[in-house]
Parts: C-alpha cells; sequence; structure tokens
C-alpha cells in the first residue's frame, strides 16, 4: 500500500498508537505531504520539544519508503478541482487539507487520517 499520512496520524505515530504504526510498517511507501511536515514544525516552534521532536521527524522521513511529498503544476489542477467539488457540495474544509487531498488524488494514494471532513471527498480512499 502506498499511504500517506496526515497531521494528526502522524503524531498518533510519534505516541505509538498500534494501529498506525502496523499500517506504516505494512505499506510499500509511507508519504508526507509537505502541508503535514510544514503543520508538525509549525508545532514543533510552539512547543516546548522543538528539537526533540524536529530529531524525532528527521529519523522518519529518512527510514527507505518514506518521502516528503511536495506539490507541483500537477498538484494545483487537483486542488482545483477538489476546491470546485467542495464549493458546490457547500462543504468546505481547511486550505492546508485541500492540499493534502490535492497530492493523494494526485499520486493516488491511501490516506491516513482522523479528521472525519475528508469525508466529503468520496474519491479519496482513506483509513
Amino acid at each position: 500500500m502506498r499511504l500517506a499520512l496526515d497531521t494528526n496520524r502522524y503524531s498518533d505515530l510519534c505516541r505509538g498508537d498500534e494501529f498506525v504504526l502496523e499500517l506504516v510498517e505494512t505499506s510499500d511507501e509511507v508519504w508526507l505531504p509537505f502541508i503535514v511536515v510544514g503543520e508538525l514544525r509549525a508545532g514543533f516552534a510552539a512547543g516546548t520539544h522543538g528539537p526533540r521532536n524536529e530529531a524525532v521527524l528527521r529519523r522518519f522521513s529518512a527510514k527507505p519508503g518514506v518521502v516528503i511529498l511536495y506539490a507541483g503544476e500537477q498538484t494545483t489542477h487537483h486542488y482545483a478541482n477538489v476546491y470546485r467539488q467542495l464549493r458546490k457540495q457547500g462543504t468546505p474544509i481547511p486550505t492546508n487539507d485541500m492540499w493534502i487531498a490535492a497530492l493523494v488524488l494526485e499520486h493516488s494514494l491511501v490516506l491516513c487520517a482522523r479528521d472525519a471532513h475528508f469525508d466529503a471527498l468520496a474519491q479519496i480512499t482513506r483509513i
């Protein structure tokens, strides 16, 4: 499985959540959207354990099969489609999550997230 982790699920992983740990260990690839990395680093900057959390993130992202996923031109087309769909449905979601959705759709990933607002995007496979 090609798995994308949302911010809350990365945090769950760091807290030792068995479900997320098993998913990560059994996935062929684990993708961290750049938005997730940015949200994590914002949390590190605001918290009291920033350097320690940064070190954990660096070790995790250096593991074989873990990739940080960046947006490109094609991502912007997926973002526009997600935006249009959500607007038509009347189900807005946070901007960062629209970017995550766009990356997941572009790269045909399975999204591991706890956020219920991703339910508004039926075309995303979620765990």
